[in-house]
C-alpha cells in the first residue's frame, strides 16, 4: 500500500453552525474529527490544523498563520510537517468517509503522470478537501501562489487545484457528504440509524470507544444471540455473547487481530451448538409430556 501522510483541516469559524465547535460535534456518538481520523488510520503521520482537543488516536497539531486564514493557509501549515511522497488532504466534517475511498484516492494519485486525485460528488463537483496529492507539486504550487499574491491567506482552493494534473474519483453519495449546517448534522445522524447501516455503525462506534481493532462476523454473533434467546431464554442472548467475548479474549491473549477474530468465531460456534442442544432437549421434553415416544437414543438404557 502507498505510504502517505494526512492533513486534516479542522479550523474555520463554522458560521453556518452558529460558531459551534464543528470538529467536536458528534454523529453516531463520535466526534466528526474522530470519524475522519478512523478512515485514515494507515497514515504514517497525521497532522490536524486547528485547535487542540482530545482525539481517538495521536495526531500532530498545528495552526494556520494567520489563524482563520482559510484553507490554503491551513494546507500550507500542515504540509510543512509532512514528509511522505503522498499527502491525503481532508476536511474534518466528513461523517461517512471510509478507508475504501482513501485507498481509491491514493491509487488514482499514484498513476503515472498524475499529481493527485480528488473526489467528485454525485453532482460532479470537485471536492479538493477529499483528495490525495503528491507532496512535491503541492508545495510547488503553494509557493507560486504565495509569490504571486504575496500570501495564501484568504485565497480559494481552486487557485491550487486548477494548476495540478488531477485524477477524479467518484465518491458516491456518502463519502463526500460534509456537515456545514445543523440540517446536515441532522441528516447524518438520521442516516446512520437507517436499517441497513445502523448495526455496522454501532459496532464501529463501540470498537472505537473501547479501543478494539477487531473484525468479527456480526451475522454469526446475531445468529448466536437468536439461538440462545430461542433455545434457552431471552436474557440468555446478551449474557451468552458477553461470555463468548470473554472466552475469546482469554483464548487469544497476546495474539493479533486475526487470531482474536478466529477465537470469537470458534467460541460463538461452540456456544451456538450448546444453545441448539438445549433447544433440542426442550423440544424432546415437550414431546414426552404430550405422550410422544421418548428419545430413542436413551430408550432401554436405564438412564433416568
Amino acid at each position: 500500500m502507498t505510504a502517505y501522510d494526512v492533513i486534516v483541516l479542522a479550523g474555520g469559524a463554522a458560521k453556518r453552525l452558529g460558531g459551534a465547535d464543528k470538529p467536536g460535534v458528534r454523529v453516531g456518538g463520535r466526534a466528526l474529527l474522530d470519524r475522519v481520523l478512523a478512515a485514515c488510520a494507515g497514515a504514517v503521520r497525521t497532522v490536524v490544523v486547528g485547535g487542540r482537543r482530545a482525539t481517538a488516536r495521536p495526531v500532530v497539531w498545528t495552526r494556520e498563520v494567520p489563524e482563520g486564514g482559510g484553507p490554503l493557509a491551513a494546507l500550507g501549515a500542515g504540509l510543512r510537517l509532512t514528509t511522505a511522497e503522498y499527502v491525503l488532504v481532508l476536511s474534518a466534517d466528513l461523517p461517512f468517509l471510509g478507508p475504501g475511498t482513501v485507498d481509491a484516492l491514493l491509487a488514482a494519485a499514484g498513476r503515472t503522470g498524475r499529481e493527485g486525485a480528488l473526489c467528485t460528488d454525485p453532482d460532479g463537483r470537485d471536492q479538493p478537501l477529499v483528495a490525495a496529492y503528491r507532496a512535491e507539486p503541492l508545495r510547488r504550487e503553494l509557493a507560486l501562489i504565495a509569490t504571486e499574491h504575496g500570501s495564501v491567506a484568504g485565497l480559494p482552493l481552486r487557485l491550487l487545484t486548477a494548476e495540478l494534473d488531477l485524477a477524479r474519483v467518484e465518491a458516491g453519495p456518502d463519502a463526500a457528504f460534509d456537515c456545514d449546517t445543523w440540517d446536515d448534522i441532522a441528516a447524518a445522524r438520521a442516516r446512520i440509524r437507517e436499517h441497513g447501516a445502523v448495526l455496522d455503525e454501532w459496532m464501529t462506534s463501540v470498537k472505537n470507544e473501547l479501543g478494539i481493532d477487531l473484525d468479527v462476523d456480526t451475522g454469526l454473533l446475531l445468529d448466536l444471540a437468536r439461538d440462545a434467546a430461542h433455545g434457552v431464554a431471552r436474557p440468555a442472548a446478551p449474557l451468552t455473547t458477553f461470555l463468548v467475548g470473554y472466552a475469546a479474549a482469554r483464548a487469544s491473549a497476546g495474539a493479533g487481530p486475526e487470531e482474536a477474530a478466529a477465537a470469537v468465531a470458534e467460541a460463538a460456534r461452540r456456544a451456538t451448538a450448546l444453545a441448539l442442544r438445549w433447544e433440542a432437549e426442550a423440544s424432546a421434553a415437550g414431546d414426552t409430556a404430550d405422550g410422544a415416544k421418548p428419545d430413542a437414543g436413551r430408550e432401554g438404557t436405564g438412564t433416568p
